[in-house]
C-alpha cells in the first residue's frame, strides 16, 4: 500500500505530461517571429498557416503569437492616433484627366477631383472637391464645380452618424450656386477583404442661386451608398452614388470607377458620371453622363 501511494505524484505527473501541449519547434518560432518583425500582415499570415499545417500539435501556440502581435499593433496604432495632432494623420488623392484638339473645331476639357482624409478611433474627415470643364469653338458647354466636407462619428463597429456641407456650382443646369447641409446616420452593410458596402440616410436642406429666377431654399431628405469591390490586389471597382428627394424636386449624382494601380501611388481609372436633376432651367435633359480616363496619386 505504502509502494502504491509512492507512486502516485508520478502517474500524476505523468499524465499532465502527456496532456500538456506539444513545444513549438525552435526553426519554426524563429520563422514565424522574423514574420512578426517585418509587420507585413499577408506574410504573418502565411507562415502561420504552414506553420499550422506542418505543425498542428502547436497550433494553438502559433495562434496565440499572431493574437499577440495584433494586439500590440493595434495598441501602438491607438496610441499614435490618439497623441496625434489634428494637422497630422491626413491622406489624400490628386486625380487628373483632359484633352486638347484643334483644327476644324477648337476644343478643350479638364477633369480634375482632390480628397483628404482623416482616419480617427471615432471620427474621420474627409474633404472632397472637383472640377469638369469643357469648352468647344469659344462656348462652354460643361462648368461644373463641388467642394464638399464630411465629419462622421463611428458610434458601434457598424453604425455611424455623419454630417455634410457642399457647394455645387453649374450653370448649365441652372444654377449658380446650390449649397446642401444634411445629417443622419449610416450602417455598413458589408465589412470584408474583398467588398466594402455602406449606406446612410438623413434630412437635408439646399438653397440655391439659380441663373434665372430668384434664390429657393427647399427641405428633403437625402440617401447615399459607397460600395468598394476589390476585384484583384490592384484593381477596384467603385460604386457611390447620393440622392435627394424634395416635395417637387428629385436629383441624383452616381459616380462608377474602376481603378488599377500602376505603381504604389500611382493608379489609373476609368469612371462614368450620371447626374439626374427632374428640374432643370436651361437644359431640356434630365440626365448628363460623363466619361473620364484619369491618373490619380496618393499622397
Amino acid at each position: 500500500m505504502r509502494h502504491c501511494l509512492a507512486i502516485l505524484p508520478f502517474l500524476f505527473a505523468t499524465q499532465a505530461w502527456a496532456n500538456a501541449p506539444a513545444l513549438l519547434p525552435p526553426s519554426v518560432r524563429e520563422m514565424l517571429e522574423a514574420a512578426i518583425a517585418n509587420g507585413n500582415e499577408t506574410e504573418i499570415a502565411t507562415v502561420a498557416k504552414i506553420a499550422k499545417q506542418t505543425n498542428p500539435q502547436s497550433a494553438d501556440q502559433i495562434q496565440q503569437m499572431v493574437n499577440s502581435w495584433k494586439e500590440r499593433t493595434k495598441a501602438t496604432h491607438d496610441t499614435v492616433i490618439r497623441e496625434a495632432r489634428f494637422t497630422e494623420l491626413w491622406t489624400g488623392k490628386l486625380e487628373a484627366g483632359g484633352f486638347r484638339s484643334t483644327g476644324s473645331t477648337s476644343e478643350i476639357g479638364i477633369s480634375a477631383a482632390a480628397q483628404v482624409k482623416r482616419e480617427g478611433l471615432e471620427w474621420s474627415h474627409k474633404l472632397s472637391a472637383t472640377v469638369d470643364y469643357r469648352r468647344a469653338n469659344g462656348v462652354t458647354s460643361r462648368e461644373r464645380y463641388t467642394a464638399s466636407y464630411e465629419p462622421r462619428y463611428q458610434f458601434d463597429p457598424r453604425g455611424f452618424a455623419y454630417g455634410l456641407t457642399q457647394f455645387e456650382r453649374d450653370p448649365s443646369i441652372g444654377y449658380d450656386e446650390r449649397y446642401t447641409a444634411s445629417a443622419g446616420i449610416g450602417y455598413k452593410v458589408i465589412v470584408s477583404k474583398p467588398i466594402d458596402l455602406s449606406l446612410d440616410v438623413g434630412p437635408s436642406v439646399r438653397h440655391a442661386k439659380y441663373v434665372i429666377g430668384p434664390r429657393e431654399t427647399k427641405l428633403g431628405a437625402r440617401a447615399s451608398m459607397d460600395l468598394a469591390w476589390r476585384l484583384a490586389p490592384n484593381v477596384t471597382f467603385k460604386q457611390t452614388a447620393a440622392g435627394y428627394a424634395e416635395t417637387d424636386v428629385f436629383s441624383v449624382n452616381s459616380l462608377t470607377q474602376l481603378q488599377t494601380k500602376v505603381s504604389t501611388r500611382l493608379s489609373a481609372g476609368l469612371s462614368y458620371t450620371v447626374q439626374y436633376e427632374s428640374e432643370t432651367l436651361l437644359s431640356a435633359r434630365d440626365f448628363d453622363t460623363l466619361s473620364r480616363l484619369t491618373l490619380s496619386y496618393d499622397f
